[in-house]
């Protein structure tokens, strides 16, 4: 077979799959991945509203230029209040970044060891949660203990609990999803115990230690514990298809701005956060980026190296089978891409 042949195979084959894919993927993805990209990042985040989102914000921190704010749709679509780029919005799993940052510090103090087990820092948990005695803080933070996620119970979204108490109870005395260390496995549960165990070494509530070490370190006055410490005004919207109201008075965990999460994003990623062995420890660890979801609110933040940018995108639709998931992975790509042309431009 020649080489011409085998090419034109490997071609075919290729864009086979490629439109078979197309028939597993969502239209609103599939017209927002194939979409002429804009010029700017602003007809970039219209365009995403467009698409489908009620309301999208952008964060853009460029190295030792000024940070850059983006918004679109709705801040509040019932009462037609447009998008605000200082908005307060619920960041999810991203508050997974300030837990392990918490953690390293509490381990370089001497506090925890990250060898401990859970049954060593919660003895109660002895023969509630399957292999307590062999779970240990490392184990916790990188998703490899075992544990159910709770999120995961049968219908959990549909009422979510708010107590920390309330979720663990939804896994206790549930047999283990693997051996610890085995595998890897995401699951809430795991950072439900870290903030726990927290609470216990310090004698008080962790978050406290987290605005004390990271917050006020970096001057970071729009990162909240929960949607009670702040006014509801100043939260953005979120909506979830098929769910008739706005779901933002949902006690579902920390809150912050786009650029409050970019300034600690940044600060991580270059270590600035971190005294003595902190940044080894934290290595050793976990991710320097996160995603986040929760009813009605998607996050992302990043940073990319290549062009020493920080971004973070949040968007204020959600969706049962989670199209507007890879929705938001679609725009966000497509901002990148739009970022990168323009600094390339303005370098020739």
């Amino acid at each position: 077979m020649t080489k011409k042949k085998t090419k034109r195979i490997i071609t075919i084959v290729l864009l086979t799959a490629t439109f078979i894919s197309l028939f597993f993927v969502p239209w609103i993805v599939v017209k927002a991945w194939v979409l002429p990209l804009p010029n700017t990042v602003q007809e970039q985040a219209n365009e995403a509203v467009e698409n489908g989102f009620n309301g999208i914000l952008l964060y853009v921190d460029k190295a030792e230029k000024p940070p850059e704010f983006y918004a679109a749709g709705w801040h509040d679509k019932e009462n037609k209040i447009p998008a605000k780029a200082n908005a307060l919005f619920k960041i999810a799993s991203i508050s997974k970044l300030y837990v392990a940052v918490a953690i390293t510090k509490l381990v370089n103090k001497g506090k925890l060891s990250l060898d401990q087990t859970v049954s060593h820092y919660l003895p109660e948990l002895s023969g509630r949660i399957e292999n307590a005695d062999k779970i240990t803080i490392k184990m916790l933070v990188q998703h490899r203990s075992g544990i159910p996620n709770f999120t995961d119970t049968k219908n959990y979204w549909a009422q979510p609990k708010e107590s920390r108490k309330e979720n663990l109870e939804l896994i206790l005395d549930q047999p283990a999803d693997f051996d610890p260390g085995e595998k890897y496995a995401y699951s809430n549960t795991n950072y439900l115990l870290l903030r726990e165990i927290m609470d216990k070494v310090l004698g008080y509530p962790h978050f406290k230690f987290i605005q004390k070490e990271i917050l006020n370190r970096l001057k970071l006055k729009n990162t909240l514990e929960s949607v009670k410490d702040v006014n509801i005004k100043n939260v953005m919207s979120g909506y979830h298809i098929g769910h008739p109201f706005d779901l933002k008075t949902d006690d579902i965990g920390m809150l912050a701005t786009a650029q409050d999460v970019g300034v600690f994003l940044r600060a991580l990623n270059d270590g600035s956060l971190f005294d003595g062995k902190e940044k080894q420890i934290y290595a050793s660890l976990y991710k320097y980026e996160h995603k986040g979801w929760v009813p009605g609110y998607q996050s992302i933040a990043k940073y990319h190296k290549d062009i020493d940018a920080v971004v973070v995108q949040f968007t204020n639709t959600t969706d049962p089978k989670l199209y507007y998931w890879n929705l938001a992975d679609v725009e966000y790509a497509r901002f990148i891409k739009i970022i990168k042309k323009n600094i390339r431009n303005k370098q020739r």
